[in-house]
């Protein structure tokens, strides 16, 4: 039975909750940046064509996807409603349009409008909402005033990339990004590394040749995407980034798009002796990144998650709209960990991370 957050905190519960990993678009962006993806990723169109996932759940379930992008397009009362029925004190929005895909020339002024679409709803609702930057990453130039202006003047609290940063078989830690990866470092906001459609090599090898509906979902949310998400930061390591950004903080959803789960396979197959880094790849992990549920409420994962990498580098989300809000406090309350614990996933975590 879903437990309402509001009545829990008139019987005395009033920990604060911070979600992380609640997503906006841009209607004139989806313009732009949809023909780009369907140009790598023709099936992304059949997710509109799923079935709906019945929503009267005790956890998080897919919405409608038609729905899910109608929601994403509002940063205002509906929302809020969705937040004070469940209990959510705060979220922190992201645009989830692949505007890294654009063409060079519009890119910048569509991360841009979009920044500053985010930073409007912000004002007003300040106690209410906070926000990531997106960036224009085909223009690293570019893409290093955005993130300067996105901060110091807007004030959003990081970054999100949506998949990898460009077309092909490019990923974070490509030269060609170093200048952003080092701006971030220098003024110290986080990189939220957000899972896309897979490589188109990849998907035709990995997922393909099944029902399309099926092989769609599964090179996307029901699986691809997450290993995409997840080789990221390994490069980052790998590539010897976290040795020179010490201040570069990346945070990972979906428990950590599958890393956590092999970081100690990781250290005994690529030990410090053959990556010539300073700390070993859980070490460098544990130092740089943070992971977030994601809405993926089950406790296999959490009690994994929690006994590995620990309360001081969970964060909490929901994936809305993807996902509903349902079950987000009782799951919470739940778990048997002590009260601070409790209020580092909540919230302490994100006020810290985010200078909240």
């Amino acid at each position: 039975m879903i437990v309402d957050g509001l009545l829990q905190q008139a019987e005395g519960n009033d920990m604060k909750l911070i979600c992380i990993e609640e997503h906006t678009s841009g209607s004139e962006n989806g313009k732009v940046t949809m023909p780009r993806v369907l140009e790598e990723a023709p099936y992304f169109a059949l997710m509109s064509k799923a079935v709906p996932i019945p929503t009267k759940s005790d956890r998080p379930t897919r919405i409608y996807m038609p729905e899910a992008y109608e929601r994403m397009l509002e940063i205002g009362e509906v929302r809020l409603k969705d937040m004070d029925t469940h209990g959510i004190d705060m979220q922190v929005i992201s645009c989830v349009d692949a505007i890294q895909l654009a063409p060079k020339d519009q890119a910048t002024e569509l991360a841009r409008s979009e920044n500053d679409r985010i930073a409007r709803a912000i004002a007003k609702n300040p106690d209410r909402f906070a926000g990531f930057a997106t960036l224009p990453w085909q223009n690293a130039e570019a893409a290093v005033v955005e993130l300067e202006r996105a901060v110091k003047q807007l004030g959003l609290k990081g970054v999100l990339l949506y998949g990898r940063p460009g077309p092909g078989n490019v990923f974070a830690d490509d030269p060609a990004y170093e200048p952003i990866l080092a701006k971030l470092d220098e003024i110290r906001v986080p990189l939220f590394i957000h899972p896309g459609h897979p490589a188109p090599d990849v998907q035709k090898a990995y997922y393909d040749r099944l029902d399309p509906e099926v092989s769609a979902w599964l090179s996307l949310s029901g699986f691809g995407w997450h290993l995409e998400a997840g080789i990221q930061p390994l490069r980052l390591i790998l590539s010897g980034t976290f040795d020179k950004y010490r201040n570069l903080q990346v945070i990972s959803g979906h428990w950590g798009e599958m890393v956590p789960f092999f970081l100690a396979r990781l250290d005994d197959m690529i030990p410090k002796a053959q990556t010539g880094l300073s700390r070993s790849i859980t070490e460098t992990y544990k130092s740089h990144v943070w992971v977030s549920p994601s809405g993926m409420f089950d406790l296999p994962h959490f009690e994994f998650i929690y006994k590995v990498i620990g309360a001081d580098r969970i964060i909490w989300s929901v994936d809305y709209p993807v996902l509903t809000l349902n079950g987000t406090r009782a799951f919470l309350e739940s778990l048997d960990v002590d009260q601070e614990d409790l209020a580092k996933m909540m919230y302490k975590n994100a006020e810290k991370l985010f200078g909240l």
